[in-house]
């Protein structure tokens, strides 16, 4: 018996009934043989950790654009957040940690430079629209790996694919909306927990908001301090989804009318301020420009993969991979005047 094996084995003697086993997927798009040392959770996890596009999040805006200061949340940090909440109602529930923390650390990888504006900005440049989630499933399909993708299984891209739900139910009613797992459904979740705290947090200390801004009553139901809210939720998800039998994952009412206030709350002061507004302006200029001449330019730049794809999809492929600091250092390049050198 290998070391995966013995791996296998202890899922099943451990884990929940209502957790998926790595023994047990639906497997890969290609044929792999199975691995001696890892499960095919853990090996999805490890090839998303040294993706192209995993290391390029920590360059990426969560909210402001390309924010100074060592403190603000990226792409990458908000994904390590995801992926710790997950993680700690996964290993409560029984359910695999291995799988959860794979799509925890795959779901944003589609995501734009420029936080929410550069996705509204590149939603409206290309034709058929552009959705982050969409974009995180087709980066480990079709864009890694040089047009080859992660080759990852079933469960995993599912939950990438599925993670999101907009200002939509937290967790949807509706089956077809939700991972199929319960561990993606987990990561759905955790990722709402994620930020709706520290975007919280990253708004106080760019001064958009103050203390005195967020509701009373959901401070006195929530928690005060950024370490208590998530404490609170995190408990509260493990015990509603417990109470229901682990027949779904779940949270009681009363916390999940004030998560989705406090979500309504982040839109209206936080994402949609008149001061993010501002920064909108601005990402869209750039990102509008780059677009238009890379469609006229494209040699340089966008890559012959995905075959068949349009080359308005293909750009905003290499757009959406920018990371921040990417962005504004090739607009630079492209739009400003340099000097000349000198005799």
């Amino acid at each position: 018996m290998t070391i995966r094996e013995k791996l296998e084995e202890i899922e099943k003697e451990t884990l929940s009934p209502k957790a998926c086993l790595s023994s047990l997927t639906k497997g890969r798009a290609r044929f792999e043989a199975p691995h001696p040392l890892r499960t095919d959770f853990q090996r999805d996890r490890d090839r998303i950790i040294h993706s192209k596009s995993f290391r390029r999040l920590k360059h990426k805006t969560q909210v402001f654009l390309s924010p100074f200061g060592d403190h603000y949340r990226t792409r990458l940090t908000h994904t390590l957040e995801v992926s710790q909440i997950a993680r700690t109602i996964a290993k409560a529930l029984r359910l695999n940690e291995d799988l959860t923390e794979a799509i925890a650390l795959g779901h944003d990888l589609g995501h734009t430079p420029f936080g929410h504006a550069g996705e509204e900005s590149l939603a409206k440049l290309l034709p058929g629209g552009f959705s982050h989630y969409e974009q995180s499933l087709r980066v480990v399909e079709k864009l890694e790996y040089e047009g080859k993708g992660l080759n990852l299984t079933y469960e995993v891209r599912d939950g990438i694919f599925k993670h999101s739900k907009g200002r939509g139910e937290i967790l949807d009613d509706v089956k077809r909306n939700l991972p199929v797992t319960f561990e993606g459904q987990v990561v759905r979740v955790s990722d709402v927990i994620a930020y709706v705290n520290h975007d919280i947090d990253d708004a106080l200390r760019a001064e958009i908001i103050k203390e005195k801004d967020i509701p009373f009553h959901l401070i006195q139901r929530l928690g005060k301090w950024h370490a208590a809210r998530i404490d609170k939720m995190v408990e509260d998800v493990v015990e509603a989804t417990l109470r229901a039998d682990l027949g779904k994952v779940a949270m009681s009412k009363e916390i999940r009318d004030a998560v989705i206030e406090l979500r309504d709350f982040l839109y209206e002061r936080v994402y949609f301020s008149p001061q993010s507004r501002e920064e909108l302006d601005k990402t869209r200029k750039i990102i509008t420009d780059l677009y238009q001449y890379l469609l006229k330019t494209p040699g340089d730049y966008i890559k012959p993969y995905p075959q068949g794809d349009s080359l308005e999809k293909r750009v905003g492929d290499f757009i959406a991979g920018m990371s921040d600091s990417y962005a504004l250092a090739l607009y630079e390049k492209l739009f400003f005047p340099h000097s000349w050198p000198t005799l």
